[in-house]
């Protein structure tokens, strides 16, 4: 037997609704994802073309999600024309356009030694990607040295030719994170050197590289508390 289809109508109903009404607890907005295509290297440009490096001088910045944290360090090499004798470089993530840019610096004699630290959970993640990726672009010369450990400092340490140091530090990662940021950028050697002696030791104790044979290892890399007795054990034999 054949039925005929029924043919189905919604039904609009005009509800009034009082939205006046109080409450402790709200939702907030969804924030926007910023696609990387739509952030720009010129926003990174300006911001260090329109600063001074002085000494003892502070620059805070709070920065949108349409600013690659990874772009400014390399402006700001660029701009002022900076030849780096070294930098360090400690942050949990990093994308593919960061490895291209740090290239770029070292293919354009702009930084003589480059260190970088990254998290364990990064490198564990990326290590059949990125991690490969870093090696090929960034292992040059023997100018790159590469770290993997528990950490979530977010800092960059630059020491030029003539004679600045500058220390980079705040919440963001190299890479963007359509997230609001802040970050503070200063030229204060008692603080960089605060800050080297800790990273150094870090390096020393998870380094990836081993500059003496021309091949790549792993070693294991130590979280919490074991981190935090390297860093210490370092220093405390410093100061005997």
């Amino acid at each position: 037997m054949l039925i005929n289809p029924i043919e189905i109508r919604p039904i609009v109903i005009d509800i009034k609704i009082d939205t006046k009404f109080s409450s402790r607890y709200i939702t907030p907005p969804q924030s926007e994802e910023i696609d990387e295509r739509y952030l720009k290297y010129s926003d990174a440009k300006k911001l260090a073309k329109n600063i001074e490096i002085e000494k003892n001088i502070r620059h805070f910045f709070i920065i949108n999600g349409t600013f690659i944290f990874g772009d400014f360090i390399e402006a700001l090499i660029v701009e002022k024309n900076y030849l780096v004798k070294r930098m360090v470089i400690s942050t949990l993530s990093m994308s593919q356009n960061n490895i291209d840019s740090l290239r770029n610096l070292i293919d354009g004699d702009f930084v003589q030694k480059l260190d970088l630290i990254i998290s364990d959970y990064f490198f564990s993640h990326e290590k059949g990607d990125l991690i490969p990726y870093m090696y090929q672009e960034l292992d040059i010369d023997n100018k790159f040295q590469l770290a993997a450990a528990g950490t979530h400092c977010k800092l960059c340490l630059i020491e030029t030719e003539c004679g600045k140091f500058i220390i980079i530090h705040g919440s963001a990662n190299l890479r963007s994170s359509s997230n609001i940021e802040q970050f503070v950028v200063e030229e204060n050697e008692q603080l960089y050197q605060f800050n080297l002696e800790f990273q150094e030791n870090i390096l020393e104790k998870y380094k990836t590289i081993n500059h003496n044979i021309d091949s790549h290892f792993k070693k294991k890399s130590l979280r919490g508390n074991k981190l935090w007795q390297v860093v210490q054990a370092e220093k405390e034999k410093n100061n005997a």
